[in-house]
């Protein structure tokens, strides 16, 4: 019989590579280079504060896959279009067709790359504003990074804004020019979205697959909707796949302020305690508050929901938020498990239950691959 879960996460561990794939953008305090898991976590949370579709967030859950091979292709220098066409389309046969759901996920990265429908010019209209206000928030912008900013919005892909989205168009163009912009819906949602750039600067327990560093909670962010997308056939019917998606692209906002609470740390004990659980109340409280009234309350709403796992919507979610590290761990020879001494037995205590609510079959391929992994040498 076909291992159509493992097709599924070698297709997902092939992605990991995309964290190691630097952008021309950096972080906007500037520490180093933008990664492309992480934008693309970013793009589509931008997305889903702008009012985009579900089907628009997958576009852009995957839209830089291609960049495992091709790398990132910088605005301001030049390229062979034809060319790097053909490298693109190679690179996307190859990533997606690891996945038994190749066909679906090429026509996804297809419909996005020729903005073939309303969903994927929304998409693009994310992907390319993202860029400009990465440099524009910064607190002490770099100013290469401005002209090139600049001359998108007068001659580059973003030109089109001025009547394709006039609003964002006077308010890239007044930041530029020094000034102020009002306290207006557009404004809170531009300043939670320069917020949310801190998660990339927190690390977490669980390293790369490759073992090159710690996993950032944003790539993660990531990572995890990425899996909800390609292992939605495994879910209840009365799952809705883009309500975890974007549960799963804020779940982890509020470590801005807390960090990130390993969930092996201290035996388990601190994971989860009730003073974390009030630290995490509060971070959200605040970092969504920072939205439009309605929308703070609507995402508050959501990650609330993800926290108590009670909905048929948050179980998977929270399954598939316990499953990623252990995946993590297995493909990279078990580097978090070791810092923390972790036993197969605690896996089942505290993994175990979380992923097999969510998919029994999830649970049975992971468990038979733990055993391998804490087998007597």
């Amino acid at each position: 019989m076909t291992d159509r879960i493992g097709q599924h996460i070698n297709f997902l561990c092939e992605a990991d590579r995309l964290k190691t794939v630097t952008r021309a953008n950096v972080l906007m305090d500037l520490s180093r280079a933008e990664n492309s898991a992480e934008h693309s976590w970013h793009v589509a949370l931008y997305a889903m504060v702008f009012g985009a579709s579900d089907r628009a967030i997958a576009m852009l859950l995957l839209h830089d896959l291609v960049e495992i091979d091709v790398g990132d292709q910088p605005i301001h220098l030049d390229h062979d279009v034809a060319a790097l066409n053909r490298a693109e389309l190679a690179a996307a046969t190859r990533i997606f067709g690891l996945s038994p759901d190749a066909e679906r996920l090429v026509a996804l990265w297809t419909e996005f790359e020729a903005s073939g429908s309303p969903d994927a010019v929304m998409a693009k209209r994310m992907d390319h504003v993202h860029p400009l206000f990465q440099v524009m928030q910064a607190p002490q912008p770099i100013q290469e990074h401005v002209d090139i900013v600049r001359d998108n919005l007068d001659r580059g892909r973003a030109a089109r804004m001025s009547h394709e989205w006039p609003q964002i168009m006077q308010a890239a163009r007044a930041m530029l020019d020094g000034q102020a912009l009002p306290d207006d819906d557009l404004t809170r949602r531009l300043r939670f979205l320069a917020e949310a750039d801190q998660l990339k600067s927190v690390y977490r327990a669980t390293t790369l697959i490759d073992n090159s560093r710690h996993e950032n909670s944003a790539e993660h962010s990531w990572h995890l909707a990425l899996y909800a997308l390609s292992l939605a056939h495994m879910a209840g019917s009365e799952v809705n796949i883009g309500r975890v998606i974007r549960m799963l692209l804020i779940h982890d906002l509020v470590e801005i302020d807390v960090g990130d609470i390993p969930l092996h740390s201290a035996n388990g004990t601190a994971h989860g305690s009730a003073q974390v659980q009030l630290d995490e109340a509060a971070a959200a409280r605040r970092i969504f508050g920072l939205l439009p009234d309605d929308q703070a309350a609507d995402f508050m709403a959501l990650w609330q929901e993800f926290e108590a796992v009670q909905t048929p919507d948050s179980i998977f979610a929270k399954g598939l938020d316990r499953c990623q590290p252990a995946i993590q761990n297995l493909h990279s020879g078990g580097m978090g498990w070791a810092e923390y001494k972790v036993t197969l037995s605690q896996i089942e205590t505290r993994v175990g239950p979380w992923v097999e609510r969510a998919s029994s079959d999830l649970w049975v391929w992971l468990h038979s691959r733990l055993d391998v992994h804490f087998a007597p040498a």
